[in-house]
């Protein structure tokens, strides 16, 4: 992984900021909720607290019978398809027997459906009617009640025998309807309006089960109050829907509605709180039905003397709803439960207001962060780069270093960083190599100069040894000394002759050229030297002109041509291509034979370097300095010589790169 990658990976680490801003705003959107949760309580204690101290006639404790308002016209027929809406809210009078109650303009009406497999019939005026099937109704009118005796023998409209003496202004009789199904019998009554009733007592006596046949369950009577309402209205907060029921749920007074204030957020604004921003919020079906019972877990809780608050969605887009249920007390005991409830879009566009300009500061911050790490790496990696390039210049390909370079041209040399410190080092470490390196360079001719004199002196007195009477032993070894002083001398004029060929190809006077006549030429003239060996002459058909030294170029062909010949088989064959590159030549001769080493590959064109076997006695030595002149030539005209192998390993290629020597200008 690259340094500005890494870097980059490390700016990922930004991504912090969102998340940690993102948790800080849903942190912050809880302790709005809580706010508002403690204010809308504390204002739903206040109102129950004025409630309960009020004259306004509050349930008791217990339980009790709840009057629906009637939907629709009731036909007191018998059976229950005008009670259907009411239905779902009928009351349990022990086991699977239900009770329905309901009011309206023209009455009061009940409606008793009895479970019962085996029947027991008898009219109310029969002598055993308590002993059969029946129900007992006991009408509750202040402290005065009266009790009513319904049974009958057939399905069909009956009369309730009265059990007790006249009692205010409750009715002699009662007329309804009896009607049986396969598995008991409905009783559906009608009772004037204005009665007053307080209570009522239901009791369901069947013969099958046995029991009292007079008891009752009298409990209070529950219904829905105007004047409870408008008290509510008046003690309730504006914008908020107050709701007071029983502590069983029943409904006995609402006021108010919900209105949601501020403004219409966007879509992806909605989006956005309620994915990333909302705490869990309950559904609102239950709150929004209207039934005249609301059986919630909150009130519920309530009943138990506990405050609860609960969110849940609203019925306007992107609003949500906070609704508390508080207790309502007289006297240490709870009588009803208030249900308060608030519609706001304040929570969600604080919330969206902060997350956005949160998210907008983290990611501006991020992207801020990300663009200078970004800016940070380019510039430390294009300048470890650069650092890079100038150690690869600074070694020319034949292994030696420029000087020139390492002087005055070595980057970042001057900076007060690590990166300035390592150029620096560089610098030192290459001055070093470099100055050891043109020491070895230059030892070949101080050795021929030193050498000579040590020589004349050794070659001097082997002279005057063949004029002095030796043994017959003795003049084996003066010829091998003779021998071994004349390999020496070769030996040091050839670094001589390295020295003298330098500066020779160094004061090469230059000519614009046509190399294809050049290696035509040289091609022509090396044709009769391969013998059986055939060359191949691969020329362009365009002229290609070159300013450079036609004899050193000819001399380098020599060269590699006679290297080339030593080690091509009676069979092989060899190849010399020109071709033209880019503002300049490359001179190519390849030829089949031995693939070369490729620890030697990088020291082909040193001096004194040799592939050649080790000369027999007799033999005149190869010194390496053949191709050493190649590479003095290349590099005399701007290029560089390189050896490789062929791709299909049949021999090597050796060839020249040349750009031509500088132009000299004219004195003035």
């Amino acid at each position: 992984m690259s340094l500005r990658q890494q870097l980059l990976l490390v700016a990922l680490c930004t991504l912090a900021l969102p998340i940690a801003g993102w948790l800080y705003v849903r942190q912050m959107e809880t302790l709005l909720r809580q706010g508002q949760e403690q204010a809308l309580t504390a204002t739903a204690t206040a109102v129950a607290r004025s409630l309960a101290v009020t004259d306004m006639p509050l349930p008791q404790p217990g339980k009790g019978w709840y009057v629906q308002q009637a939907v629709n016209p009731i036909v007191v027929d018998g059976y229950g398809d005008d009670w259907a809406p009411m239905t779902p809210w009928s009351q349990s009078l022990g086991k699977q027997n239900k009770l329905l109650l309901a009011e309206d303009d023209n009455g009061f009406y009940f409606y008793i459906d009895v479970r019962a497999g085996t029947r027991t019939r008898a009219d109310a005026g029969d002598v055993n009617a308590l002993s059969a099937d029946h129900v007992l109704l006991d009408l509750v009118q202040g402290d005065q009640h009266r009790r009513y005796l319904i049974a009958s023998a057939a399905p069909g409209a009956f009369t309730a025998l009265t059990l007790d003496p006249p009692a205010g202004d409750l009715p002699d009789r009662i007329i309804g309807q009896w009607q049986e199904d396969g598995s008991g019998y409905h009783v559906e009554l009608h009772l004037p309006r204005g009665l007053g009733l307080s209570a009522l007592g239901v009791g369901i006596y069947t013969a099958a089960d046995g029991g009292d046949p007079l008891a009752v369950d009298v409990r209070p009577l529950w219904r829905y109050s105007q004047e409870l309402s408008q008290e509510l209205a008046q003690l309730s907060p504006d914008e908020t829907r107050t709701r007071l029921v029983t502590p069983q749920g029943w409904l006995l007074a609402q006021s108010g509605r919900l209105k949601t204030s501020g403004p219409q957020p966007s879509w992806w604004s909605s989006v956005i709180y309620h994915w990333l921003l909302a705490n869990p919020l309950e559904q609102a079906q239950a709150w929004t039905s209207d039934a005249p019972r609301l059986d919630l877990p909150e009130v519920k809780n309530a009943r138990d003397g506990h405050a609860t608050t609960v969110w849940r969605q609203g019925e306007q887009r992107d609003s949500v709803v906070l609704a508390t249920a508080v207790p309502v007390e007289r006297g240490q005991t709870v009588v009803g439960v208030l249900l308060l409830e608030q519609a706001s879009r304040a929570v969600p566009l604080l919330a969206n207001r902060a997350f956005l300009s949160l998210l907008l500061t983290s990611f501006s911050v991020m992207l801020i962060a990300g663009a200078i790490l970004l800016f940070f790496a380019t510039r430390l990696s294009l300048r470890l780069g650069r650092l890079r390039d100038a150690v690869e210049r600074a070694q020319v390909n034949d292994g030696r270093l420029d000087g020139q370079m390492i002087q005055s041209h070595f980057p970042m040399a001057e900076s007060e960083d690590e990166i300035g410190d390592l150029a620096r080092s560089f610098q030192k470490l290459f001055e070093a190599v470099g100055g050891y390196t043109d020491y070895l360079r230059t030892l070949a001719s101080k050795l021929s100069h030193e050498l000579n004199t040590p020589l004349a002196i050794v070659k001097s007195s082997l002279d005057n040894l063949e004029h002095a009477k030796l043994s017959n032993e003795a003049q084996p070894y003066l010829a091998r000394a003779r021998d071994g002083v004349a390999r020496l001398g070769t030996l040091v004029r050839a670094m001589s002759e390295a020295s003298r060929m330098e500066r020779a190809i160094a004061a090469a006077e230059p000519e614009d050229v046509d190399l294809v006549d050049v290696v035509a030429g040289c091609a022509d003239a090396y044709r009769p030297l391969a013998g059986s060996r055939p060359l191949e002459c691969v020329l362009p058909d365009q002229p290609v002109h070159l300013h450079g030294a036609p004899e050193l170029i000819a001399q380098a062909l020599d060269k590699l041509f006679d290297n080339a010949l030593s080690f091509t088989p009676a069979d092989g064959w060899l190849r010399l291509s020109l071709r033209p590159v880019d503002g300049g030549a490359e001179i190519e001769l390849a030829n089949q034979g031995p693939p070369l080493p490729a620890a030697m590959q990088g020291r082909l064109f040193d001096s004194l370097v040799s592939l050649r076997d080790k000369a027999t006695p007799g033999d005149a030595p190869h010194l390496g300095l053949g191709l050493y002149v190649v590479r003095l030539v290349a590099e005399r005209h701007g290029g560089v010589a390189s050896a490789r192998n062929l791709e299909d390993g049949s021999g090597v290629a050796f060839s020249l790169r040349l750009y031509g020597m500088p132009r000299q200008r004219l004195a003035g």
